[in-house]
C-alpha cells in the first residue's frame, strides 16, 4: 500500500517564459505582476512589422534588466512553477 503523505502547503509564481528567435531555450522572467507585462508584450509580438518595437523591462529575480527587439520574439508564456519555502 502506497504510504501517506501529509497534505501541504505549496507556494507558487509566475514565470514569464519568451521565446526568442534562433534560441534553443526561453528567457525565464520573474516579475510582481506577470501577467500585465505578458498582456502588454503580446500585442506588440502580434503585428507582423519587419521593423520592431524596442522592450525594455527590469524584472525580479536572477535577469536584473531585459531589452529585446519585439520582432525576435517567437512567443510568449506564462508559466507557473512551485517556490521553495
Amino acid at each position: 500500500m502506497a504510504q501517506q503523505f501529509p497534505p501541504q502547503q505549496y507556494k507558487t509564481r509566475l514565470a514569464l517564459l519568451i521565446f526568442l528567435k534562433g534560441a534553443s531555450a526561453p528567457m525565464v522572467l520573474y516579475f510582481d505582476d506577470p501577467k500585465a507585462v505578458f498582456d502588454e508584450i503580446l500585442p506588440l509580438i502580434r503585428t507582423q512589422s519587419t521593423v520592431g518595437k524596442l522592450i525594455e523591462k527590469e524584472p525580479t529575480g536572477p535577469i536584473k534588466k531585459v531589452a529585446i527587439m519585439s520582432n525576435q520574439i517567437a512567443s510568449i508564456a506564462l508559466q507557473e512553477e512551485v517556490c521553495q519555502q
